[in-house]
């Protein structure tokens, strides 16, 4: 039995999200499919994180495992080809220890959240940035965002789905800055409850329009309330960077 590693870069627009499920196209699916017209083999495709529908990826990393032995670019190559004319690319493969584990032997996850700012809805990025007609204030919004930076209880900034054991995390980074036309918040950490980055970028938005203080943002959190919470932000705006190992 062989371990191969993947990095995978996706759009996460036609897909119901990574995770295999029954109410329509995945991307772990798309690539478990597309390894069993390689080889013929059946095997779980298991990611680094477990992306939302629309939520999109420059780096996801992954791991399974197969009977057979192939050259790490034969299986690059080969999945590439089969799963056209799906919006995946398998940008490299390796492989693997045999304890490698995609999501489990990671010690960081990097993501980023596009927010364009401009009257013109997106033409060329429609689906992959969340637009906003109007202007933001992104010094106050980083301001904001350092409140959440540490070891906190994110009951606030949870969904109500997510089955996490515990709210605990410890959030390594929250960098709000303008770049050009758009915002950009970069999180990090070595591993995100559900819906917790959308839920801060949501939150904050409020703090760059001038609806909350920065330290409201604290409050919220403090609160444990997912009440508390602003607006969970639209998925498309969202990317998997990089997972460290």
């Amino acid at each position: 039995m062989v371990r191969y590693r993947l990095t995978i870069e996706y759009d996460g627009s036609p897909f119901v999200g990574w995770q295999r499920q029954d109410n329509g196209p995945s991307v772990q699916g798309a690539l478990e499919d597309a390894i069993f017209k390689l080889c013929g083999e059946r095997v779980t495709v298991t990611g680094a994180g477990r992306t939302d529908a629309g939520v999109h990826a420059f780096g996801q990393a992954a791991h399974f495992d197969l009977e057979k032995e192939f050259t790490p670019d034969k299986i690059r190559d080969a999945l590439n080809h089969f799963v056209r004319p799906l919006p995946i690319a398998v940008l490299a493969a390796a492989i693997a220890a045999p304890d490698f584990h995609a999501r489990f032997s990671a010690i960081a996850r990097h993501y980023l959240y596009r927010i364009l700012i401009r009257r013109s809805p997106p033409a060329l990025d429609k689906g992959r940035v969340w637009h906003v007609a109007h202007e933001l204030d992104a010094e106050a919004m980083h301001v904001a965002a350092q409140s959440l930076v540490g070891q906190h209880d994110f009951t606030t900034f949870r969904s109500s789905e997510c089955q996490a054991k515990s709210p605990l995390k410890t959030l390594d980074k929250l960098a709000v800055r303008r770049a050009a036309g758009e915002i950009e918040i970069a999180a990090s950490a070595r591993s995100f409850l559900h819906n917790q980055v959308r839920s801060m970028v949501g939150t904050l938005k409020l703090v760059g329009e001038g609806k909350w203080h920065p330290r409201q943002v604290g409050d919220a959190l403090a609160a444990k309330d997912r009440s508390r919470c602003g607006p969970v932000a639209p998925p498309g705006g969202l990317y998997l960077v990089r997972v460290d190992y």
